[in-house]
């Protein structure tokens, strides 16, 4: 899951290089997801009126569902 969230994220920003995705597992049934990303990039991962950012989420939410598993997805600076 990191590596494809890592590669969505990669391709809307402007500094990829800053781009940095961290995967942990509070429990057993938990996934969560840090996205880092350049304070500049923050708009453009979240996207007009949240799009980018829900569509992430979204996927985030049906890969982690697949596992049986719940995942959330953090974007920070």
């Amino acid at each position: 899951m990191k590596a494809i969230i890592e590669f969505i994220v990669k391709q809307l920003v402007d500094k990829p290089g800053n781009v940095r995705v961290e995967e942990n597992a509070p429990d057993k049934n938990t996934i969560e997801i840090i996205v880092e990303v350049d304070k500049d990039d923050i708009g453009k991962v979240i996207g007009k009126k949240g799009r980018n950012i829900n569509a992430i989420r979204t996927l985030v939410a049906a890969i982690g569902a697949k596992g049986h598993k719940r995942a959330t997805l953090q974007v920070v600076e």
